[in-house]
């Protein structure tokens, strides 16, 4: 499963890891998280994500 980096502060979202703040499990991709779902961390809207490259 493809990480999406926040473009707006750098936050990773895995989703092996979920964002079990907001209640989202392990094993969650981005494209099944809930439209109004926000970065962790600044709170920008999913279409300021990309796929994340290492």
């Amino acid at each position: 499963m493809d990480r999406w980096e926040c473009q707006v502060c750098g936050y990773i979202y895995d989703p092996g890891e979920g964002d079990l703040n907001s209640d989202i499990m392990p094993g969650t991709k981005f494209g099944d998280l809930p439209d109004d779902w926000v970065c962790p961390e600044c709170g920008a809207l999913k279409d300021e994500f990309e796929v994340y490259e290492e």
